[in-house]
């Protein structure tokens, strides 16, 4: 004969109330948490909005003493403005041979059959991750001389492609794989051809994929300063990586009126395109159809 032991409701509660606290304990921990590394990442968003209009920009974020005298300055600086230039047309120039030789690359790995194609990827991708452009940059230089590149932009250009490519390659084969057969086989059946296939067919399923790659590699270059800071002589051809170099004194000192404005001014071309191509094409690291 069993018995039962009854609980009485006091006895319920007095066991929930510290679950209860550890619970709420708990929360508070995450939005602690949270909230910290929240403010972490803002602060330097919030330095990059409000010190270029700040009269004496320091070091912290306070609310500042509005001035354009800054920006006044920055255009007084022969080079600031034309860097930016030379670095449109590095991050394009890098941006269309990624993307173009990426897509022809990763459509014939991903469509043909050959022996060790997998090992190749993957070598070229280690590869590319193992030899930095640091660790490379004295036989790419010695490449460069004697291919008399030395302050070309065409040079960099070349350079900067190669380091890109083989991530770049690696991450578009999904887009391509995911990519139904059927849809190039009914392209071939009237009499469609390789490339006809590819860009008719292919790229437009692959749009998110590409626009992944373009933006990818137009960040990477622009950000970029061992590249050009070696393979450029010429100061009207530095992009503004390796210009706002030049916003430090020879002690160290930095001019913090200059490099704030120009920091705004530099980043806000990728933050718009950043903008337009996710609201456009959006952003995704895998094939949109599945056969």
């Amino acid at each position: 004969m069993s018995t039962r032991t009854e609980v009485s409701p006091k006895a319920r509660s007095s066991v929930r109330a510290p679950l209860r606290v550890r619970a709420v304990v708990g929360r508070l921990a995450i939005v602690a948490f949270v909230a910290a590394a929240v403010a972490f990442w803002a602060l330097p968003m919030l330095w990059l909005v409000t010190a270029p209009f700040d009269a004496h920009p320091g070091l912290d974020v306070s609310w500042p003493d509005w001035t354009l005298e800054n920006f006044r300055k920055l255009s007084e600086n022969p080079y600031a403005f034309s860097s930016l230039k030379n670095s449109v047309y590095l991050a394009v120039g890098t941006m269309v041979g990624v993307t173009a030789m990426a897509a022809l690359a990763a459509y014939s790995l991903s469509r043909v059959r050959i022996p060790g194609r997998n090992t190749i990827l993957y070598g070229l991708l280690l590869l590319s991750s193992i030899v930095t452009g640091t660790a490379a940059m004295v036989p790419i230089f010695q490449l460069m001389f004697a291919l008399n590149l030395i302050d070309d932009r065409s040079g960099v250009i070349l350079v900067l492609t190669g380091g890109l490519l083989p991530a770049a390659i690696f991450i578009l084969k999904d887009f391509m794989d995911a990519t139904p057969k059927s849809y190039e086989e009914s392209a071939r059946v009237f009499g469609a051809t390789p490339l006809q296939v590819l860009r008719h067919v292919v790229l437009p399923i692959v749009r998110p994929g590409l626009a992944t790659i373009a933006v990818w590699a137009l960040v990477n270059v622009w950000s970029d300063f061992l590249t050009s800071y070696i393979l450029l002589r010429d100061p009207t051809k530095l992009p503004a990586g390796v210009v706002m170099y030049t916003f430090y004194s020879e002690g160290g000192q930095a001019n913090l009126p200059l490099i704030s404005a120009f920091s705004l001014v530099y980043a806000l071309p990728v933050v718009a395109l950043y903008l337009f191509v996710n609201r456009r094409y959006g952003f995704r690291f895998h094939g949109g159809i599945k056969s």
